[in-house]
């Protein structure tokens, strides 16, 4: 991240989810569903790179970094570990008339509880969670606040009172983008990993909260959020059959290739 020009903090508010480790899902084959009983939570791994991005901004350019995440109470763990890195605040959004959110009612969720919190200047989320891998939430959230989105953000290029330069990963290139305060930047995987607490991190996050907020709290209306508040239905997850058959051609390189030719026409892929 190169130097920022000098001029006021900057407060950052970082979107984070728990997910299952996903190396370790296995899926019931008779109701289509992911089997997640025994399976350990971690943070999504694009929501560390997201959160790796606000510290690194509030220490070239001050400011505040807040966390907050929509989820059971066990969801608190991840926003614990944000405030041991040095966080300054950490909120989880909770209780039953959340459950069973799709990407539109966890949007609208998110978005109110951003609107109750106050005034950020960025907003940063992962570009996708590895559980739904929608990439469908932070730009939903940007629409519903309506401010400026940019999405598969790499780096923070420059920082001005007025506005933020990022560069973001395009098909085989990189663009840099210059966008207003206020605004929200979907971050991918970056190289450099989520830093490691400190002692003197951990000790302090033992005697700070993650504030917890309700419905009511974030004034949000229980018929758009949770399932009551999501259209879509997924119908049935499956793991998908690996047993095509594979032909090895024989022969010179120009029987294989009269060969290859025949096949494509075989299959009906040319004529």
């Amino acid at each position: 991240m190169p130097i920022l020009e000098g001029g006021v903090g900057i407060d950052v508010l970082v979107c984070m989810k728990q997910v299952p480790d996903t190396q370790k899902v296995r899926i019931d084959p008779e109701r289509g569903t992911l089997i997640r009983k025994g399976v350990p939570s971690i943070t999504n791994p694009f929501c560390e790179s997201a959160l790796e991005l606000a510290l690194g901004i509030r220490e070239k350019r001050g400011g505040t970094v807040t966390v907050l995440t929509m989820g059971i109470p066990d969801a608190a763990c991840i926003l614990k570990d944000a405030l041991s890195l040095g966080a300054d605040r950490a909120i989880l959004v909770t209780g039953r008339d959340f459950a069973g959110a799709d990407t539109l009612a966890t949007s609208y969720a998110l978005s109110r509880a951003v609107s109750s919190l106050g005034g950020f200047d960025l907003l940063l989320f992962g570009k996708q969670a590895i559980d739904g891998d929608t990439a469908q939430v932070g730009p939903e959230v940007a629409g519903m606040l309506g401010i400026p989105v940019v999405t598969f953000v790499t780096d923070i290029r420059k920082i001005t009172p007025g506005g933020i330069v990022v560069e973001r990963a395009a098909d085989g290139c990189r663009e840099l983008v210059r966008t207003r305060f206020p605004s929200l930047l979907t971050v991918v995987r970056a190289e450099k990993r989520l830093r490691m607490p400190t002692m003197e991190g951990i000790l302090s996050s033992f005697s700070r909260e993650v504030e917890t907020a309700g419905l009511g709290d974030i004034g949000a209306e229980s018929d758009r959020c949770g399932l009551k508040g999501s259209p879509t239905r997924v119908k049935k997850i499956f793991s998908p059959s690996n047993g095509g058959l594979v032909n090895f051609l024989e022969g010179s390189v120009e029987e294989k290739a009269i060969r290859f030719v025949e096949l494509l026409k075989e299959k009906g892929f040319v004529r």
